[in-house]
């Protein structure tokens, strides 16, 4: 799976605006403007912290399997294909770049049981095309899909 030449993914209108406000950055708490979101952001042990609570890469790896599924689902819909069972799973990286900050890469688990091989390669590369978190990160951080 590899990305093309560069098309403009740019939403034409918008749609649907979500809120969230950071309390504290990564020692604190982050909440949704509809309430559906309160949760303690704590730094993962691994970068220093106690781990007593969520991050945002786990939130970023929640939002952006769920919005590649969602994706395959839609893209196998339009085939005439049901992918019940299917699951996408997310891993979200974070390290240090050669800008003094920080990055980010992730790799994507995809799981299509009901499909053969290459149908699953076919319908994981048109997700991969309309996902907006696929279109927000292209060309911006390693995305790897892998297929199981």
């Amino acid at each position: 799976m590899t990305d093309g030449p560069a098309v403009d993914t740019r939403p034409t209108k918008i749609m649907y605006v979500a809120e969230a406000t950071a309390h504290g950055g990564r020692a604190g708490y982050v909440t949704s403007q509809d309430g559906q979101i309160e949760l303690k952001v704590a730094m993962p042990p691994q970068l220093g912290g106690d781990g007593n609570g969520t991050n945002p890469e786990q939130l970023f790896a929640a939002g952006y399997s769920s919005c590649f599924h969602n994706a395959l689902i839609l893209v196998g819909n339009r085939e005439g294909y049901d992918l019940a069972g299917s699951t996408v799973a997310a891993k979200v990286g974070i390290g240090p770049n050669t800008q003094q900050g920080y990055g980010l890469a992730v790799a994507l688990s995809v799981s299509l049981p009901v499909v053969d091989p290459d149908l699953a390669t076919k319908l994981v590369d048109a997700a991969h095309a309309i996902c907006p978190y696929s279109n927000a990160t292209r060309g911006n951080i390693d995305v790897t899909i892998l297929l199981g």
